[in-house]
């Protein structure tokens, strides 16, 4: 498993200094210090590693979200939302050209099936915050809420880190993620005590 790590994080170090497309295997596994049969034995193709390292960043997304909500759960919605910021901004550590060249590839590797089925563990994850949360009213719409937290959530780190250069602001990042998301949540809260 380490063989496949160093493939991985030596596909991701070439993706900061070159596009996709002319990241050859050769140099991936040269950077790894590894042979052209590790790699095989691992990944398929160089889209399979793409498609593998994509996954795994976007899990660990996943994963901290769901740690967030576990660590609060029984707190009021606000502070549930505070703390899901929180952990993907802590997420997205590491050198920020390798989240960028992670947005960049999900465009282009991201096939529509694979994009519904991890878009759907996030709307998964938003609803299991609203459950977690303390004070969530009556006939809260939880499905279309998790759509578009994770819209808002999603769409700033991700643009953050293609448009900023080198690096995003990242308490910037964070205090407008929250703003959005609460100003959201709060127009909706508002319309279920209308």
């Amino acid at each position: 498993m380490h063989t496949a790590r160093a493939l991985q994080e030596a596909f991701v170090r070439l993706l900061v200094e070159k596009d996709y497309a002319d990241v050859t295997i050769r140099e991936i596994v040269a950077l790894a210090g590894t042979g052209l049969g590790s790699f095989y034995e691992y990944f398929a193709s160089k889209q399979d590693l793409a498609r593998v390292s994509l996954h795994l960043r976007t899990k660990s997304l996943l994963l901290a979200q769901h740690a967030a909500v576990t660590q609060h759960a029984g707190q009021p919605l606000d502070a549930i939302v505070d703390a899901v910021v929180a952990a993907q901004l802590a997420a997205h550590g590491g050198p920020p050209e390798e989240w960028t060249a992670h947005y960049l590839l999900e465009r282009h590797q991201s096939d529509a099936a694979a994009y519904r089925k991890m878009y759907e563990r996030f709307i998964g994850a938003w609803m299991g915050a609203f459950d977690a949360a303390g004070d969530l009213p009556p006939h809260f719409p939880r499905r279309e809420a998790a759509q578009v937290c994770q819209a808002i959530l999603y769409g700033l780190f991700a643009h953050a880190y293609l448009s900023a250069s080198p690096a995003p602001d990242r308490a910037l990042l964070a205090r407008q993620a929250r703003t959005a998301l609460h100003a959201y949540l709060g127009s909706v809260r508002g319309t279920l005590s209308d």
